[in-house]
């Protein structure tokens, strides 16, 4: 997400900083710069003309261009800008209404809708712990009604009985009785879509909410669709009593144009992104952390906060124990590494950790990806328990027959026994610190708080230090 916006960016700004002071004429320059990034990204052009205008204008004030630092307040006075774009804070979802508050998912036929119905529904019922209920309105495209049944049966979450025949205005009102009867704390309506926007949808939209009267109207937008996403956001916006957007396919769009159109074109907070086919790939949008993303400063609270959801407490315990005693052996590498795939691998992790520029480039040129995490478990699964534990025990013969068991090299071995050597020195390092507690607290986290524990002091990915692209080179 945002790959190539980030990118061009980052070097404006890096120019920018790179200069004891700056003119007007360099302000200008930079801001055509973004112009030209924003519109390549494919930002709807009028947000992009707005957008440019006030940072320009900003920008150029004295108190900027005399200032000590004025490249640091550019790019302060952009990231204020985007973050105000974005929505300037995360948008919830309001749900303090008479049980069951019904959730109304609209948009267009391929857009996601069901899937995000099911994921949004799991993310209600686990992490908010509301009874929840989801029904399929859509009698028109086939099989539908039992996709929505499917889904749920995978979420864990309940779906309305079909009954054939029944239209989408007395689907819902069953479901509304049902949820009721059952003490259902929320109702996730899956409307139906069409190819493209016509009246009979907005009529039948109408006619449910009408009959509903949802406490949330949630457009779903493909984010591939790019311009067409913000078009059809627009045109449902016009139409109905929008409260809030959710865009899919997050995870694939390297411009990000219609994330950061969306807001100013709708006057709606984007509430959610889908970022991976799994059902629990639907995240909040955070306006703060998606602009420190774009400026290619990170964002480590997402990072954290996905740590806190992966790691299972035992493993991390166990690990603080022998980081007490400066201990770190394969074992608990190799933990590092199915640890980081269930945080969504490497790609994932680079999009939320700052200036990891020889990462990112590794991966942009394929030297890199999470091919490279199963090829080193395939070379510690190759040693035997002494050797994972004892890693000084490796000598020369040794390597070769963990090469020919793990279908590898031995310099690729070696270099493994590197990353182990340098991740051991980073863990009594972090010892010195006080530990995950130490090393939270100088992030500004809590005391027991999620950050995971292969972070290695200093910043870097995480398990993986300088070099570790050479796994990937042919």
């Amino acid at each position: 997400m945002f790959g190539s916006l980030s990118e061009r960016l980052s070097g404006v700004f890096d120019r920018l900083r790179g200069r004891g002071a700056l003119t007007e004429d360099d302000v200008r320059q930079a801001m055509r710069e973004v112009r030209i990034a924003l519109l390549e990204a494919d930002v709807a052009l009028p947000v992009v003309r707005d957008f440019v205008s006030k940072i320009t204008e900003k920008a150029i004030g004295h108190n900027v261009l005399k200032s000590v630092t004025p490249g640091q307040q550019v790019v302060k006075i952009v990231y204020d800008a985007l973050v105000e774009m974005l929505g300037s804070d995360t948008s919830d979802l309001n749900l303090a209404v008479n049980p069951p508050a019904v959730i109304l998912m609209v948009g267009l036929q391929g857009s996601g809708k069901t899937t995000t119905s099911a994921k949004l529904g799991k993310k209600l019922k686990e992490k908010d712990h509301k009874k929840v209920l989801m029904a399929s309105l859509d009698v028109h495209r086939p099989a539908a009604q039992e996709q929505l049944a499917t889904l749920g049966q995978q979420a864990d979450v309940p779906t309305l009985p079909i009954i054939a025949g029944q239209q989408p205005v007395e689907i819902a009102q069953r479901a509304l009785t049902s949820a009721r009867l059952q003490g259902y704390d929320v109702v996730i309506l899956d409307t139906a879509g069409r190819l493209h926007i016509d009246q009979l949808l907005m009529d039948e939209m109408k006619a449910v909410a009408d009959s509903s009267q949802p406490a949330e109207t949630l457009l779903v937008v493909d984010a591939l669709a790019g311009q067409d996403a913000v078009n059809i956001a627009r045109s449902f916006s016009e139409q109905v009593d929008l409260t809030g957007v959710i865009l899919t396919r997050m995870d694939g769009d390297a411009r990000g144009g219609a994330a950061l159109s969306m807001r100013a074109v709708t006057g709606k907070p984007i509430k959610f992104v889908g970022t991976s086919e799994k059902l629990d790939g639907l995240s909040p949008f955070h306006p703060d952390r998606v602009a420190n993303r774009i400026l290619g400063m990170g964002d480590i609270i997402s990072l954290v906060e996905k740590a806190s959801e992966t790691i299972e407490k035992e493993d991390a315990e166990a690990l603080a124990a022998k980081m007490a005693k400066g201990r770190f052996d394969f074992n608990d590498l190799k933990k590092q590494f199915s640890q980081m795939r269930r945080m969504g691998g490497m790609g994932a992790l680079a999009s939320m950790l700052p200036g990891v520029k020889q990462i990112k480039n590794a991966m942009a040129n394929g030297q890199v990806d999470d091919r490279i995490l199963v090829k080193m478990e395939a070379m510690i699964d190759s040693m035997t328990p002494k050797e994972r534990i004892r890693p000084e025990l490796i000598n020369a013969k040794r390597k070769i027959r963990i090469a020919k068991g793990s279908g590898t090299t031995v310099q690729e071995i070696n270099r493994l026994l590197k990353m182990h050597q340098e991740m051991s020195s980073a863990m009594k390092r972090l010892k010195k610190l006080g530990g995950i507690k130490g090393l939270m607290k100088m992030l500004g986290g809590g005391a027991d708080g999620g950050m995971p524990p292969m972070m290695p002091p200093g910043g870097g990915m995480p398990g993986l230090p300088p070099g570790f692209g050479g796994f990937g080179r042919k």
